[in-house]
């Protein structure tokens, strides 16, 4: 009987991980989205599920009798391909996996780092950023998503260029500027277009990490445009790979 492989992902590196794994015989890959987007990264092959699981003690649960998926058996492994921003579903998987004696890794693309010429004002969290801003920015171009808008709504001396894949939730507090609805990934010149066109002093952006939207962060370089860079929340201490073909090496010494 095949192994099963449980995927927490949403992300583009989870779909491609979803791809790869599902090429190896001895495996079945099952993938969790949170279906906080629209239109998620969904792969193409293997069961999808959609939602969360309610908490740790939920996908505890979820991986000793996987029931949701018409059957009693348990989860063999699990790989965490979330976004580096997901702390929550990532705690709450640690925690799971450790409970249930479940193999874990975690895939986590590298993040950011600064080089010559870059501008970055390095902050913690959302509301340091925004405070960061203050005195500094006229017109920014805020590339966080769509969940942490509310953080800068009270800025109303600041005009905001908003990108995000998705419209806020209604009733949700938002900055004074215009919303972008758009996925990565961006070319340099359209980014460099973007900033000049709308006039950018200031672009706030997370250290996602990857090159879907990095061209931003080189835009913003040749421009001498500085960048807020909201720092990754801080992860569990479990085994870690860089990439998708270090998953799969993973994956097949678990086997």
């Amino acid at each position: 009987m095949k192994k099963r492989l449980l995927i927490l992902g949403g992300t583009g590196d989870a779909a491609e991980l979803a791809a790869r794994a599902s090429q190896i015989a001895d495996i079945e890959v099952v993938s969790s989205l949170a279906g906080r987007t629209q239109e998620p990264f969904t792969p193409k092959t293997g069961t999808v599920r959609i939602g969360g699981f309610g908490g740790a003690a939920g996908l505890a649960a979820f991986l000793l009798v996987s029931g949701a998926l018409g059957d009693d058996r348990p989860i063999d492994f699990l790989i965490d391909a979330t976004h580096p921003f997901a702390a929550q579903i990532s705690a709450n998987a640690a925690i799971a996996a450790a409970e249930c004696n479940v193999p874990y890794l975690m895939l986590v693309r590298p993040a950011w780092e600064r080089v010559e010429g870059d501008r970055w004002i390095e902050v913690a969290s959302h509301s340091e950023a925004a405070r960061a801003l203050l005195g500094l920015s006229q017109r920014v171009f805020l590339t966080i998503g769509r969940q942490e808008l509310a953080a800068f709504a009270g800025l109303d001396a600041i005009w905001f260029l908003m990108r995000a894949i998705d419209p806020p939730a209604l009733n949700t507090p938002i900055p004074n500027g215009k919303l972008l609805l758009a996925r990565g990934p961006f070319s340099l010149e359209d980014e460099r277009q973007l900033l000049l066109e709308y006039q950018i002093d200031t672009i706030v952006s997370k250290n996602s990490g990857g090159g879907a939207t990095y061209a931003k962060i080189v835009a913003a370089r040749e421009l001498g445009i500085p960048v807020v860079m909201v720092q990754r929340p801080p992860i569990p201490d479990v085994e870690q790979v860089a990439d998708v073909a270090g998953a799969i090496a993973w994956l097949v010494k678990q086997l």
